[in-house]
């Protein structure tokens, strides 16, 4: 039998584009995403498929300098303010305490200490001084404006002194000079660089609005810091980065965030380390550009968790109609159902969905209703739908190691541009996607578990090279969907609201990496092949999609580690063509005729791994017959039971496979490097194995007690088979691939496999194998 496996099929290649470390003001490191090449080689030639990503770290984002690390002080060198009440007592130079509120005006280190019941500190230190706030116990309290306002100096650094417990609030009320100011609006509010350094405790209650803000780089370096605020809890204009500390935020609009939008070399959030525990109505963890996190522990939970997101549309027999359009606009040649009513959630071109109102819309983006064409003035509406995400970034989201619990109303983990996982530990319980990027979604490593989601992975380009993920979804498990080279331009447009586009989201480009000693000849997807009908799509695949329409660029690559899926629509969707060179696949669902175990308008080309599909029947994919290696597809008389198991051996007794589907199925897709182009086969269903189980595929052990299904010969590396022995491909029409794009007649539907049936149903026969497979496979 065989073992859950993680088999690279070909040598992966890791493209760095590291540039020499940035100060802390500088712009995240730029990042690039790849495509694949269609590549013909002549001698010994290794072709590889790479999403080329930029491996971006905190470090090549932001550097620490003395000021900043600095918690020493001394009473001889600094000047002290103890509070007291409305007043305070202020010792040494550099400061004034006047009307309740204290000014400080030179550079220099202060110690604070006491109770201000209401009362300001401002700095305002014109030469650009660093100005060094010790806060030795202090509890501090404005009424009706910040209670510490950096309005001017080189930049402010504020230590929690070791042994300590310190407090910030505001009012609910704040007086401002006149009607044109609006700042400040935190309960800390700086206009200058801010950094929290020290071991000690900081509570900051923002009544207003916000807890803790810089209108420039926000640094925290270590300490314990409780946010509650009633709108934003940190937030950092030029940049926010956390190198470590325990920070607990809870929030009614975002949890940590940055906001610069107009500069494409700012507004990052970049986290070395540290224990985080965020409650946010709306983003967890928001970047305007660029977000990077190396590590550290993560409990958030955005609009009160997945329980409170809204209701898809229920799948139908023509894919995913869903309530949500993924990261770009819906395609504008949506097939109307059969009924000839368009489903609830499609968008019409108002920009309403067909019940009349603003379908939803997970980029986030501003919507636009215009009048009737008869009316003389037209009207314009712009609405926004809650983001209540948990990472979220304008530009490239990178997550290099660390553990998240995630309990999302919105996508867990989202970019408009691309998403990749190097490592860590990640669980996700998302109202919507898993994993969304724009672009391309790539993942290298780590543990993923996918425990609730709308779509679990979604990206329009999506590259599994190693890691364990775990998909639970009530829509497609995978989907490969979108236009990668729309995406970008898409991802290029930044909204008003919610504008987490970067501007320089950098277009994907097409490039294939080859390892070769022969001669190679590389052209890209531009060069494609074109039907009958004048469509273009991928070489060497089928026509996709419905009739007359064509495949999408979207792909899906898996090259390694492993992938569990349990689906209530698709399986496996891509608009465009999978790819498969190694790893192992095993796909649960869906149960409905509506959709399928594998979904692809291209081709699936499969070279290696071990895939195992099992799902309904009706809408039933297998492989391309332009694989190289081989697969079985098998269609059953009638569902079998969810842990019904299913058998597969050769005519040796020797071993294939044995596994026992999470959900009722009616056929299995199975593709195995022991298969064999014309080996004899038979299949069981039902009995009992001494082996070990892992998502349903076991290992070692034997298998006994089952009931043969069909005996038969394979003559194809594609063959599909019944209980009468080899048949014919199915002839289902495929449906629309996750909202994004349209589905249909997948690479290989239609065809015709040769074969020999050499035995039929057995009602009474049984067997007993033991597994030969070599567990070093």
């Amino acid at each position: 039998m065989m073992n859950k496996k993680w088999i690279a099929g070909s040598k992966l290649w890791s493209v760095a584009m590291i540039t020499a470390m940035v100060t802390a003001c500088s712009a995240p490191a730029a990042t690039n995403s790849t495509a694949n090449a269609a590549t013909s080689t002549t001698g010994t030639t290794k072709t590889v498929s790479v999403s080329e990503q930029t491996s971006v770290k905190y470090a090549d984002l932001v550097s620490m300098d003395a000021d900043d690390t600095n918690v020493s002080w001394s009473e001889a060198d600094s000047t002290t303010i103890k509070l007291s009440g409305k007043t305070a007592i202020v010792t040494g130079s550099g400061a004034k305490a006047a009307n309740g509120s204290v000014t400080i005006s030179e550079a220099g280190t202060y110690v604070l200490s006491g109770e201000l019941t209401d009362g300001q500190i401002i700095v305002n230190v014109t030469d650009k001084g660093t100005v060094h706030l010790v806060l030795n116990g202090a509890t501090i309290h404005d009424n009706d404006s910040a209670a510490i306002y950096i309005q001017e100096a080189g930049k402010a650094v504020i230590t929690l002194q070791e042994g300590t417990e310190n407090a910030v609030s505001d009012g609910k009320t704040y007086v401002y000079a006149d009607d044109t100011t609006d700042e400040p609006d935190a309960a800390i509010f700086s206009k200058a660089d801010l950094t929290f350094n020290g071991t000690g405790k900081l509570t900051v209650t923002g009544n207003y609005n916000e807890g803790i803000t810089s209108k420039d780089d926000l640094k925290i370096v270590s300490g314990t810091i409780n946010v509650k605020a009633a709108d934003d809890g940190i937030k950092g204009k030029d940049m926010l980065a956390i190198q470590e500390g325990t920070i607990t935020v809870d929030a009614e609009g975002d949890g940590i965030k940055s906001t610069n939008d107009t500069d494409a070399e700012k507004g990052f959030v970049a986290i070395a380390g540290g224990t985080f525990d965020i409650q946010s109505g709306n983003d967890g963890i928001q970047a305007e550009t660029a977000l990077v996190t190396d590590g550290g522990t993560f409990n958030i939970v955005t609009g009160g968790g997945s329980v409170n997101a809204p209701a898809k549309a229920e799948e139908g027999p023509f894919g995913g109609g869903g309530g949500r359009w993924g990261g770009g606009a819906p395609p504008t040649d949506m097939a109307t159902p059969p009924d000839g009513e368009p489903p609830a959630d499609m968008p019409a071109t108002d920009g309403t969905n067909a019940a009349g109102a603003a379908p939803a819309n997970s980029a986030d983006k501003a919507s636009t209703t215009a009048s009737d064409a008869d009316t003389t003035t037209t009207t314009t509406t712009e609405t926004e739908s809650t983001s209540a995400k948990a990472l979220k970034s304008g530009a490239d989201l990178t997550v290099n190691g660390g553990t998240y619990t995630i309990d999302s109303m919105d996508d867990s983990l989202h970019s408009n541009s691309n998403v990749t996982i190097n490592d860590g530990k990640i669980t996700l319980e998302s109202g919507d996607d898993g994993i969304h990027a724009d672009l391309a979604l790539t993942i290298n490593g780590g543990t993923i578990n996918i425990a609730k989601s709308y779509e679990g992975l979604e990206g329009a380009t999506i590259t599994l090279n190693d890691g364990d993920v775990d998909v639970t979804s009530s829509d497609d498990g995978v989907n490969a969907s979108g236009d990668i080279n729309a995406a970008s331009a898409d991802a290029a447009t930044t909204t008003e609201e919610d504008s987490t586009q970067s501007t320089d989201a950098t277009a994907a480009s097409n490039i294939s990496v080859t390892e070769t000693t022969g001669t190679t000849s590389t052209t890209d997807q531009a060069a494609q092949s074109t039907d009958a009908n004048g469509n273009t799509r991928p070489q060497g695949s089928a026509p996709g999609g419905m009739p007359g329409e064509s495949a999408g660029n979207s792909e899906l690559h898996i090259n390694g580690g492993s992938l569990t899926v349990n689906a209530d629509g698709d399986g496996l969707d891509s608009n465009g063509s999978i790819y498969m060179t190694g790893g192992t696949v095993i796909v649960n669902g869906p149960t409905n005729d509506g959709n399928g175990p594998l979904d692809y308008d291209g081709t699936f080309e499969l070279s290696g791994g071990y895939l195992i599909a099992a799902g309904s029947s009706g809408m039933a994919q297998g492989t391309s017959d332009s694989s190289t290696q081989n697969t079985i597809v098998m269609t059953f008389p009638e569902t079998q039971n969810a842990g019904t198991l299913v058998h597969v051996q050769d005519s040796d007794g020797n071993s294939i496979l044995t596994f026992a589907p999470a959900k009722d199925y009616q056929s299995v897709v199975i593709s195995s490097p022991d298969l064999k182009e014309d080996g004899s086969y038979e299949i069981y269903s039902g009995g009992t194995s001494t082996g070990t189980a892992a998502d349903g595929l076991y290992t070692d052990g034997a298998y006994s007690g089952g009931t043969k299904v069909v005996a038969f010969q394979s003559t194809s590396n594609v063959t599909w088979v019944n209980e009468s022995g080899v048949t014919t491909a199915n002839t289902g029409m495929g449906g629309p691939g996750g909202g994004r794009g349209q589905g249909g007649f997948g690479g290989g539907r239609n065809r015709t496999q040769s074969g020999t049936s050499t035995e039929g149903t057995t009602t009474d026969g049984t067997t007993t194998s033991t597994s030969t497979t070599d567990s070093t496979k």
